[in-house]
């Protein structure tokens, strides 16, 4: 297979681009590093694109093997003929080559192969053959009454003829193909309850039907999960006259008794073999693309999570809420260096809330607290509301407090890697700590926790797990490369996230860091035991040292680029200490041909706006940019909410109907895709993304069933 060709139509791009990138992937080079660092040798491509370039050469290096493999296969069973193999040549997908390889697959026991096994394989061949216009099958059939084979009848003779021809028929690749397209663009998929009294989530699928190609992914997703937990029975429906006739167009030649035979053989054949198969295989496709495109929009929806801005130089109150065993509280300082902790009970008796609130403003005094991050889980209701009676009573005009989303904490809390970082603390305080710390740093933080646990979809634990998490790591990969780790404070999982690092080679970056001191440039990461130099030029210009020797050390320029870079600042008549003096604002009005300067420097253009971009400003974190997170003083509840309420809210979680809001009540709130813009848009994400700050109205409220509708027109 052409590579290079197919993958630049697929992805239009130039083939020297296509050949590129594969040239790169093939060398071992990472997806950060190819998109960040060898801009000029794919066009700039981003790496979300990049990554799906990548995915879909492993596919077509996957689909070549089994074609040969499957080419090899029926080459042993010396039936490989030029049509074949003109038939592989002609596949795109591996359904495609798995149907061109069914007729020769071994099977199990079937009625067909019973039928071999008393040789009856040549009167089913003479049959289909069709060529006889005057004789009756069932006359041909009497000279394979065997009762040593087991064919008592000529009647049982012809029925295994049959029994052969049917498989034939349902065998035959291009019918496979041709009835999965007729039922995918003329079938409905239909839903009923398996029990009309039962109660569940899926009644409105009780009763369903939708045409199969308009069906939407995540209706898709809900009647597969409702099916699986036995409260609705799925079929795909189609007239059948329409198929039928299209199987007897290729089986059946003209008007004879055995066109007759071969007739009820496919009749037979899309009854009992072809349409339960191409059903499964409709209902398949469209589940793997409702998985696709849920894992799309998990993934949207974790970048969007992880890239929300950080809290920085802030002291930060974690609270943990909880009933029985209480509120745990972790404080911890700027850096997230844990300070204090303890544990409250402000859903006890009056005197063990007076005793809570007293604990707590001692702390939040002693170190200066001005936030109190509060997770979402049970008791966050009357956590919410113990803290914004605290902040009241406190008399602090800079101290408030918001929610964060805790979906994690307890996996973090009792990993090995909490117990690692924190061996002094009980599991249920270290909960405290990663709360507190994900307001001050969502990215740092959340690498610490399997993706999957994090919460940022629906249908999650539905999908397949293997892709899921392979996507959703990619997802944190470019995050962390994005944004750019401190060489100094960095946590092993942050560094595990950067691109060419393994856990060991970053466990022994932190032990090289214990045992020597902080970096004092990257350079000395050459030092570390098992970091080579493809790990070096791989890692190397994603990890900052501020403040160190080298003031482009804290900058995302490579140290392959330094020789370029160091020319730049002496041509335009800067130092490296302007740089490590804040940036240079003005940079860019210097140069008046950006192509010239580039040239002269021997290096592309890309390269120089991304060095320009650095020197401007050194050490930026592109997060910082994005809205903060709604910090409040008070609290309301479900109950105070009115129609026609105005309320300022982030945007928790975007799915295909509509986004979650949280609008301080506890409950998110659902704005539905309609209610978003006054503008048509086929997906909510085309407007909206997780943590966005955005101006709602109530429309109404269920208090009952815990339902919010909210609108973002008029604003």
């Amino acid at each position: 297979m052409d590579y290079i060709a197919k993958l630049s139509t697929e992805f239009n791009i130039k083939p020297e681009y296509a050949g590129n990138i594969i040239n790169l992937l093939n060398e071992g080079n990472t997806i950060p590093f190819i998109a960040r660092y060898r801009k000029e040798m794919h066009g700039s491509m981003d790496d979300q694109i990049i990554r799906e370039f990548s995915q879909r050469f492993d596919y077509l290096k996957n689909f070549s093997a089994r074609a040969e493999e499957i080419a090899g296969l029926i080459d042993a069973q010396g039936k490989l003929t030029d049509e074949i193999k003109d038939d592989l040549d002609k596949a795109e997908t591996l359904a495609d080559l798995e149907n061109i390889y069914r007729p020769y697959k071994p099977k199990r026991k079937t009625r067909a192969s019973v039928a071999k096994e008393k040789g009856l394989e040549p009167l089913a061949e003479y049959i289909l053959a069709q060529e006889d216009r005057a004789s009756y099958p069932i006359d041909l059939a009497e000279n394979y009454v065997d009762r040593e084979k087991g064919v008592e009848t000529a009647e049982e003779a012809l029925q295994g003829a049959l029994d052969i021809i049917a498989e034939v028929c349902s065998d035959n690749a291009d019918i496979r193909k041709r009835l999965f397209n007729i039922v995918w663009l003329n079938g409905v998929i239909r839903s009923v309850a398996a029990d009309k009294e039962a109660e569940s989530v899926y009644t409105s699928y009780y009763d369903f039907s939708q045409a199969v190609n308009k069906i939407s992914g995540h209706r898709v997703l809900a009647i597969n999960r409702g099916e699986k937990e036995k409260f609705l029975k799925v079929t795909v429906e189609i007239e059948d006259e329409k198929p039928l006739n299209m199987i007897r167009k290729t089986m059946v030649k003209g008007s004879s008794p055995c066109s007759e035979a071969v007739n009820t053989a496919c009749e037979d054949a899309y009854e009992r073999l072809l349409y339960p198969s191409i059903e499964r295989e409709v209902r398949a496709e469209l589940t793997e693309n409702a998985d696709t495109s849920a894992i799309k929009l998990f993934g949207t929806n974790l970048h969007q999570l992880l890239m929300q801005p950080p809290v920085k130089d802030r002291v930060v109150v974690g609270l943990d809420p909880g009933y029985r065993t209480g509120c745990k509280v972790a404080v911890v300082d700027g850096t997230g260096r844990v300070l204090d902790t303890d544990v409250i009970y402000p859903t006890h008796s009056e005197s063990k809330v007076k005793e809570s609130k007293e604990k707590l403003l001692r702390l939040i005094k002693r170190y200066g607290a001005t936030v109190l991050s509060i997770g979402n889980g049970t008791a966050s209701k009357e956590t919410e509301i113990f803290a914004a009676e605290v902040i009241a009573e406190s008399g602090k005009n800079d101290l408030a407090y918001t929610i964060v989303n805790e979906a994690g904490a307890s996996v973090y809390s009792a990993s090995k890697l909490a117990a690692d970082e924190l061996p002094e603390l009980d599991l249920t305080l270290r909960s405290a700590v990663s709360i507190a710390r994900r307001l001050q740093d969502p990215l740092a933080e959340l690498v610490k926790i399997d993706p999957k646990s994090i919460g940022i979809g629906q249908y999650q634990h539905d999908m397949p797990q293997k892709r899921l998490g392979e996507a959703l790591d990619g997802v944190v990969e470019d995050c962390v490369n994005s944004v750019g780790a401190d060489l100094n404070t960095a946590s092993p999982a942050l560094l595990s996230r950067i691109a060419g690092l393994s856990s060991a080679v970053c466990k022994n970056i932190v032990a090289y860091r214990e045992e020597n001191g902080k970096f004092e440039s990257r350079t000395e990461l050459k030092k570390v035991p098992k970091l080579g130099p493809k790990a070096y030029e791989q890692c190397a210009g994603f990890l900052r040292v501020p403040n160190g020797k080298e003031p482009l050390d804290n900058t995302a320029v490579h140290p392959e680029s330094y020789k370029a870079a160091k020319a730049l600042l002496k041509l335009l008549g800067y130092s490296e200490k302007d740089v490590a003096d804040g940036g240079i604002n003005d940079i860019r009005e210097k140069i008046t041909d950006t192509a010239a300067v580039a040239a002269e420097l021997g290096i592309g253009v890309p390269t120089l706006n991304d060095i320009l971009d650095e020197l401007q400003r050194p050490g930026r974190d592109a997060r910082e940019s994005l809205p903060q997170p709604v910090l409040r003083t008070d609290v309301m509840g479900m109950e105070d909410l009115r129609e026609g309420m105005e309320m300022t809210g982030t945007v928790r979680n975007v799915i295909d109907f509509g986004a979650f809001v949280d609008i301080g009540v506890h409950q998110d709130g659902l704005v539905h895709i309609s209610q978003i813009c006054d503008k048509f848009i086929k997906h909510p994400s085309e407007v909206l993304k997780v943590g966005d700050i955005v101006k709602v109205k109530v429309l109404s409220v269920d208090v009952q069933k815990k339902r919010i509708s909210l609108t973002m027109k008029g604003f």
